[in-house]
């Protein structure tokens, strides 16, 4: 392999737009087969009976504390696991869709507000499906779709608006806690003035969060309270927990070693204040430490509350410092030890999220308004350089299955959405995450399966780089266990990391998206007993007491985290005009798994036991050297490019544009190479808007504001039929229909890699059907932006970046120098089918 030290190749200039109309899908839903009548005189009889208990149960509620009489009605309607994605409301009936639950046998159940003055409009909905006339042409009653999607009706209940953990609703009514409230943004303040009427303590408003169509409010009560204040207001959309519980990892003290320190801090070549910045959410950091001081101004030590101060107040060596040390300088073992010098590029920045002793805690429900209220004060106090953000606090056991208030913050916060001042917009974010950690454990037994530990909150935001643990630690040092063993294997899974192996395949985002050195636990003889932190399997780093000792190791997702961020901080600090959105498509682009994962996955059969390893791994470790640069056998072509990926005509919100490029591969170098194998992969990375809502446990375009998708021309395919294919835009109705050739070669396909907002695939083959395979499509698909019509966002513009990497691992081949060439002589190039 070759030297990476050629600048990577722009092809941003090589997008050809053309108009766009989605092409469809050939898949076909499995028909429901209903008999009519039948059917909708049940529906009928279960709709009227549904009115009748909620009618009961608001003379029921006649003697409580006096509120505004409801406007409406909840409904739970229960679709058939068969139906499709389906929206139930409709405009016309100001019909509202709330919460989406699942049954164990995959049927949805969503809660439905039903406005009194139009009980009417829904009833002729099944009058006119059961008893109306058929359609002259299909043969089929009005409303056919919607009415036959639904099992059953019934009265909502508040388990119909719950979205968490079935087991954490309280079953007595006067058990209290701190409730999410995810309420319709028109109906908060209905919410908000219902809720002081019962007496109910609603957090500071700057704990609210604001989503495109809801507002998350915080409120602790009763559940019988709760309970009124929904079905009274008519304004909620769902409940959850409001339990965000932060957790992070403390260590031992390692012995001083202060004159290996004070040797590095002379060596180093520190950052100026105008070089990029980590910028640490975390406990504070104790900048008074020589390898810190430097890179750590005293105005960029900052708290949420001044009152708390920036100092490390974690116990024993703290945790903020240990993240500062390694997210300057890596694991501090090599450069304690050797006697170069070393460069910084990056500097830190520290913001502290988490109280001091003797502060009251944070309000549970906070950690999203405290996340984004962090990131506000770093750039208000430096609103000129560039930074990232490195996170490695958890909400400690919660799965990140599905989105919640603080991923949702963080995603708006990385897209750059959080604020509705159009004028002032804020910027776009790299955020990097910890992916959590498996528990201690004395018994290595319970332990052992990391896929039994789901990765935590809020790691699942689609906009954020989570980042999981592997390890190479296995040499143990220590006294006294001489006989013990390594957990993990070298190259495999740290033992620390959680998986995303039990999120939801399809609708999930893979996580974590990369890997980097966590620790090793490590194991007695008998397999009996599991120890953590062991100095040996641990990594070394700066710690908040630097008079006795100042060096202490560091393990698990944090250390990762730290590790992550710092090499985005190097590839920002190479190529400052690259987007947060091109650093993340970078590293991940630069990753390869270890030999041990590679085994893993070439041992699948099937695609998606493949993607079972991406939900442990990752796309892998990242290496900085390939992220940095291209080498003659192994380049990247890169492009930053803006879309828009929809329109408003006069018929409706439609898709607006694609992007078709050109690959400039050089097609006789590539065919002489005949069947030598070539390597290609493609990296599309952008950042969506959330709208974290109603049904965005099942259907992802609500959750997203848009959405892209790449593809690749097929060897024996024509242009024209490549073209076509992508795109139905000017396409007759008497044109061939286009052929689907054979995609062989893909290591997960396309519908593996469709979750999230980042989009990862390897192709491999021989180079002479590569040479065929010299054009790629990038075409939107939908999002809330076209969906939510109301919302008026659908011409907004949106951003990707694009990374297609080609490397020959089998031979140096200089690839780089005649790829160069040609991408000046493609820029002009008109395409035509």
């Amino acid at each position: 392999m070759a030297q990476h030290d050629r600048p990577h190749l722009d092809i941003s200039g090589l997008a050809h737009s053309v108009a766009f109309k989605s092409p469809g899908s050939n898949a076909r839903q499995r028909p429901l087969i209903r008999i009519r009548e039948d059917h909708g005189q049940r529906l009928i009889a279960e709709l009227a009976s549904a009115f009748q208990h909620a009618e009961q149960a608001r003379q029921m509620r006649d003697g409580a504390p006096p509120l505004p009489p409801p406007d409406g009605t909840f409904l739970e309607v229960e679709l058939s696991p068969q139906a499709g994605p389906t929206t139930l409301e409709r405009t016309r009936e100001k019909t509202r869709q709330g919460a989406v639950t699942f049954t164990e046998q995959g049927a949805r159940r969503i809660a439905l507000f039903v406005p009194d003055d139009m009980r009417d409009a829904l009833e002729a909905v099944f009058q006119d499906y059961t008893f109306g006339p058929l359609n002259e042409r299909t043969g089929s009653p009005k409303g056919k779709t919607r009415v036959e999607a639904i099992e059953h009706i019934r009265e909502a209940r508040i388990r119909t608006f719950w979205r968490d953990d079935p087991a954490a609703l309280p079953e007595d009514p006067q058990a209290e806690m701190w409730w999410s409230l995810w309420c319709f943004r028109d109906r908060v303040d209905r919410v908000l003035e219902a809720a002081a009427q019962l007496g109910l303590h609603v957090g500071e408003a700057d704990t609210f969060l604001r989503f495109p169509e809801t507002i998350v409010v915080p409120v602790y009560g009763r559940r019988a309270a709760i309970e009124l204040l929904l079905f009274a207001t008519g304004g909620i959309a769902e409940l959850r927990r409001a339990s965000d519980n932060p957790h992070v990892f403390t260590h031992d003290l390692r012995d001083e070693a202060r004159a290996f320190i004070e040797d590095l801090a002379e060596r180093t070549i520190w950052p100026g204040r105008e070089a990029p910045a980590i910028c640490l959410l975390d406990t504070g950091v104790n900048r008074a430490h020589p390898l810190i001081e430097p890179a750590l101004a005293v105005e960029d030590l900052l708290s949420v509350d001044p009152a708390w101060g920036g100092d490390d107040h974690a116990p024993g060596s703290g945790h903020g410092t240990g993240m500062a040390g390694l997210a300057l300088h890596g694991d501090l073992v090599a450069p304690l030890a050797d006697q170069e010098q070393r460069r910084l590029t990056h500097r830190l920045e520290s913001v502290k999220i988490l109280p001091p002793a003797g502060f009251p805690a944070n309000d549970p429900h906070a950690y999203g308004p405290i996340t984004q209220g962090a990131i506000a004060r770093a750039e208000i106090q430096n609103p000129d350089r560039a930074r990232l953000f490195c996170m490695a606090v958890t909400n400690g056991g919660r799965s990140g299955a599905e989105a919640t208030a603080w991923s949702a913050a963080i995603d708006q916060a990385a897209a750059g959405a959080e604020s509705e001042d159009q004028e002032n917009p804020s910027p776009k974010r790299l955020i990097v995450l910890a992916a959590g950690n498996v528990p201690d454990h004395a018994d290595p037994a319970e332990i052992t399966d990391a896929d039994a530990f789901p990765a935590e909150d809020p790691c699942q935001a689609w906009n954020a780089l989570a980042i999981g643990g592997y390890t190479e630690k296995s040499q143990i040092a220590e006294a006294g266990y001489e006989d013990w063993s390594p957990m993990a294997a070298v190259g495999a899974g740290s033992p620390y990391s959680r998986t995303s192996y039990l999120w939801r395949a399809g609708q999930s985002p893979f996580k974590p998206d990369l890997v980097f050195e966590a620790g090793n636990r490590a194991i007695s003889p008998a397999k009996t007993e599991a120890i953590a932190g062991l100095d040996s399997l641990s990594l070394l780093t700066t710690a908040r007491d630097v008079g006795q000792r100042p060096l202490d190791s560091f393990w698990a997702t944090s250390a990762a985290t730290a590790q992550a961020a710092r090499l985005a901080a190097q590839i920002a600090a190479d190529h400052p005009d690259y987007w947060p959105e091109t650093i993340r498509a970078l590293m991940v682009h630069s990753a390869r798994w270890t030999p041990l994962m590679t085994d893993a996955i070439t041992a699948c059969a099937a695609k998606r036991d493949k993607a079972d390893c991406l939900r442990r791994y990752g796309y892998g470790l990242p290496d900085l050297a390939r992220a940095r640069a291209s080498a003659i056998d192994d380049l990247a072509l890169v492009a930053q490019r803006e879309i828009q990926p929809f329109r408003k005509e006069s018929s409706g919100i439609r898709f607006n544009e694609a992007h078709v490029y050109p690959l400039p591969w050089p097609r006789q170098i590539l065919e002489d190479l005949d069947n030598l194998r070539v390597r290609l992969k493609v990296t599309l990375s952008y950042f969506i808007e959330p709208n974290p809502s109603f049904a965005t446990a099942i259907d992802p375009a609500r959750y997203q504001s848009f959405g892209l998708r790449f593809d690749l021309k097929r060897s024996r395919e024509t242009t024209a039929n490549f073209l076509r294919r992508n795109n139905a835009e000017g396409r007759e109705e008497n044109d061939p229909r286009p052929v689907s050739e054979n995609n062989d070669g893909w290591l997960f396909g396309e519908r593996t890699i469709s979750a999230g907002s980042l989009h990862v695939d390897i192709w491999e083959g021989p180079a002479v059907e590569l040479a065929a395979r010299n054009m790629l499509y990038i075409h939107p698909i939908t999002g809330w932006w076209r969906e939510r019509t109301g919302l008026k966002r659908f011409n907004d513009r949106a951003r990707y970046a694009l990374v297609v990497s080609l490397e020959t691992p089998e031979a140096e081949v200089d690839l780089y120098t005649p790829i160069e060439a040609a991408i000046p002589t493609l820029i002009d190039v008109k395409i035509e089918g």
